[in-house]
């Protein structure tokens, strides 16, 4: 089994329902563990009128990182995400940020993930569920990440409570 922090970003539609269907999906994939609170956040790298609510999430997978990565992508269509919304409004975006102890690298996906260390929006929730989590590549934890992130952008915390699992 392989203990796994994803991302989940919505700025489309109902946005807190679209994270809430993900986590009914994400839980036939895996056990989840600690939910971060919701986060209101600006776009990041992209032009919208639409801020996103961003959340982290912990979890534990038999799916080593091909095969997780594929099971999100399917979880993200199921909910209505179209392949070409990279970087684009979207109705669900689940990303995988770390495998705990593991550093993997191929074509469609880089674990941890490439932009971490440079997010707000990730680090952020990643802090509230896992803020002594190294990142395998550095050894530096996520308090540290964020402590020392460039990126200043305003990260909200929301009322919304998503967090009805037990810690693993």
């Amino acid at each position: 089994m392989y203990r796994v922090f994803l991302g989940l970003g919505s700025n489309l539609g109902d946005r807190a329902r679209y994270l809430q269907r993900a986590l009914i999906e994400l839980r036939e994939i895996g056990e989840i563990g600690d939910i971060s609170a919701v986060y209101e956040t600006q776009p990041a790298g992209m032009v919208s009128a639409n801020p996103f609510y961003n959340m982290a999430l912990e979890m534990m997978t038999p799916f080593n990182p091909p095969r997780l990565l594929h099971a999100v992508k399917a979880i993200e269509k199921k909910l209505g995400r179209t392949p070409s919304t990279h970087m684009k409004d979207r109705e669900i975006d689940i990303d995988i940020l770390l495998y705990e102890h593991l550093y993997y690298e191929e074509q469609e996906l880089q674990v941890p993930h490439p932009h971490l260390s440079e997010r707000r929006f990730t680090l952020v929730p990643l802090c509230d569920i896992a803020p002594r989590v190294t990142d395998p590549f550095t050894g530096a934890t996520m308090e540290h990440l964020m402590k020392k992130c460039a990126d200043k952008s305003t990260v909200t915390k929301t009322t919304i409570n998503l967090s009805t699992s037990r810690p693993l």
